[in-house]
């Protein structure tokens, strides 16, 4: 079983009538069962090929988490193709550039939104010859030469198959797990996204492993809500849902998330930090909005579950006391709150992408809800570090995953290398040396270290830690994930390399700021007029303060405080480039778009104009000013402990 399409034939003799993939469609689950998705794949693999499609050929796969969009992937594999998923979300030139880079053929497209990009693009797509679309709503009076909807090509391949007996058994059995599996783009933190190649071994074994160390069976629930293009769902939504059997489910919309999750009441979740803040943002504006008695309660059961419930988790011993306050909060404040949180059944979860922050990491596992850390790349088919069961340390992210071996260089930056090591970079040999060496060490960029208890910790993107001009250290991704703990901070920029102290951009967020306005009697038209509110600075200051408190307590980072700030007048952005799909802050981009702030920061400026071009939801351009505060912070004493 050393590819997805004999893993997909296997589950369907063995696992047939058992559930495989959920749709919620007008607010109805439709479920398919192995056997039924293996018919499902097999019809649009044989209609591939009546319509050319060859061994080798690559299909780009434009969408969201649909069962179609994912039977895609296995009837691409089935005949020697390759699936090359983008993001839904991305522009049209950013597909342009992953499509042709890809060289794909063929693309499978979810939406009239999503044809409407290919076809802006088409004309500097000059390997692509044909497009599907999955839906039919808005495409009736489209041209369609060159465009076929999904049940077409389904019944042309059924007749395929027909005239064509034992050629999908035939296409399955010529894989290898030695073949291409996928190619898979990386975000573009600090340039152009680059083809990672990945084969089946690389992505079925990592799975595998994944699967033993977790202990996962055919009876995990999973939905399927993060970016197709994404490593971690092809893992987690793709790779191990083939390899143990259980069933993914797709919600209706990305706006009915949090429902379709309270309905599925999965018991393996995976997101990275920002849906987990999110999250928690969510709770906290609505406990400011409660009732005073429910305010307290929650409060009270919070403080015995932080003091407790990480403890009960991981089977150490709490005092009787303890375990009775906690089994009430269970019945009064946790239950409920992981219900409506839709985490009730969740044995497992898992957050990767970026550092997480301890006290975020810390509340969800005070709950009750067993949610681990692993450190992963997209070049490594994900894991590279797991958190083994009794050892979840909020500030390390575990040992290395079954079969990954690691090491960390004089210079500090983790290597590794592992089953799950991509083959190369596509069509760019130079990045490839530069990233694995020969016998099969990559280079994550990170800096890092073990601990004594042999777990790794990673303290920052190698090329962002720097130093003081006073020699002390600087991470400001540590820095960062502490003022994003705050529900009202929904994104930080932290500046101080080779600088004389420590300066902030914030982004606030608006639902939560918002909430506080309307009970404060704050009035705002818009986020740039509540971003420029005093109110909101004296809110941001007062977090600013208390991380700087934090700080403060540990030497390594005292000297990091943060000494000046200022709240952006934009949402920082994936289509202004600001962010990457994956929500990732280009820090070099930020820092020269705005590097009239970032010296303003520095200069001792009280305020400073600043006009800046961004995107509307439509693809037009437009430009938005302001004259932004410039706020100091006065840092917190620091007190050496003496040693005894």
């Amino acid at each position: 079983m050393d590819t997805f399409p004999k893993l997909l034939l296997e589950n369907a003799r063995r696992l047939g009538d058992r559930s495989a993939i959920r749709e919620k469609e007008y607010g109805i689950w439709q479920t398919w069962t192995w056997k039924q998705v293996a018919d499902e794949i097999r019809a649009l693999a044989c209609g591939l090929a009546a319509r050319g499609f060859k061994r080798g050929d690559k299909l780009g796969i434009i969408g969201g988490n649909r069962p179609r969009l994912y039977w895609s992937m296995a009837a691409a594999q089935s005949l020697g193709g390759i699936p090359v998923p983008t993001y839904q979300d991305a522009a049209a030139d950013e597909i342009q550039y992953v499509l042709d880079h890809a060289e794909v053929r063929f693309v499978l497209a979810e939406d009239q939104e999503q044809v409407d990009k290919i076809l802006e693009a088409q004309d500097r797509l000059p390997s692509l010859s044909q497009i599907f679309y999955d839906e039919e709503r808005g495409m009736r009076n489209y041209e369609h030469d060159h465009l076929t909807d999904f049940a077409r090509v389904q019944a042309e391949g059924r007749e395929y198959d027909e005239q064509h007996p034992g050629f999908f058994e035939e296409q399955v059995a010529r894989g290898k797990g030695s073949d291409v599996a996928i190619f898979l783009y990386t975000s573009g933190t600090t340039g152009t996204p680059k083809g990672v190649v990945l084969t089946h071994d690389n992505v079925l074994i990592t799975a595998r492993n994944g699967i033993e160390f977790d202990n996962l069976t055919q009876n995990e629930e999973v939905l399927a809500y993060l970016p197709m293009a994404w490593v971690g769902d092809h893992i987690f939504s793709y790779a191990q849902s083939y390899v143990s059997g259980f069933c993914v489910s797709c919600p209706e919309s990305a706006a009915t998330v949090m429902e379709d999750l309270r309905e599925i009441g999965p018991t393996y979740f995976f997101a990275p930090p920002p849906i987990f803040e999110n999250l928690l943002t969510t709770v906290m504006i609505r406990m400011e909005d409660a009732a005073g008695l429910k305010q307290s309660l929650f409060k009270f059961f919070m403080n015995v579950a932080r003091r407790a419930g990480p403890a009960i988790l991981s089977g150490e011993s709490v005092s009787l006391g303890d375990k009775l306050l906690y089994a009430l909060g269970e019945l009064l404040v946790y239950g409920p709150l992981k219900n409506t949180l839709g985490m009730s059944r969740i044995r497992l979860a898992y957050t990767a992408g970026e550092a997480i922050g301890p006290d975020i990491f810390d509340f969800y596992r005070s709950l009750g809800i067993n949610i681990k850390q692993l450190y992963g790349q997209t070049e490594a088919s994900v894991n590279i570090t797991l958190q083994p069961d009794g050892e979840v340390y909020p500030d390390t992210v575990g040992k290395p995953a079954p079969g990954v071996e690691i090491r960390i260089t004089d210079s500090g930056e983790v290597m590794y290398r592992s089953p799950g090591v991509f083959e190369c970079y596509f069509k760019n040999d130079e990045s490839t040396r530069q990233t694995k060496t020969e016998d099969g060490w990559v280079h994550t960029g990170d800096a890092g270290f073990f601990d004594d208890r042999g777990h790794l910790k990673i303290i920052d993107r190698a090329k962002d830690v720097g130093k003081l001009n006073d020699g002390s250290l600087f991470a400001p991704k540590y820095i960062e994930n502490k003022l994003k703990f705050f529900p009202h901070i929904k994104e930080a920029v932290v500046y101080g390399d080779q600088r004389d102290f420590c300066a902030a951009f914030i982004n606030i967020d608006l639902e939560a700021v918002g909430s506080w306005a309307e009970r404060n009697d704050v009035s705002y038209a818009s986020y740039q007029d509540l971003a420029a509110r005093s109110e909101v600075y004296a809110l941001i200051e007062d977090s600013v303060r208390k991380v700087n408190s934090e700080l403060a307590e540990d030497p390594r980072m005292a000297a990091s405080q943060v000494r000046r700030f200022l709240v952006l007048h934009k949402v920082l952005d994936a289509d202004d480039g600001e962010l990457t799909r994956t929500r990732k802050v280009r820090r070099g981009f930020v820092a020269e778009k705005y590097g009239v702030l970032v010296d303003a920061l520095y200069g001792g400026k009280k305020n400073c104009y600043v006009e800046t071009e961004v995107t509307f939801e439509d693809g037009r351009k437009g430009a938005i000013s302001g004259d932004l505060e410039i706020r100091d912070v006065e840092i917190a004493p620091v007190e050496y402990k003496k040693a005894s």
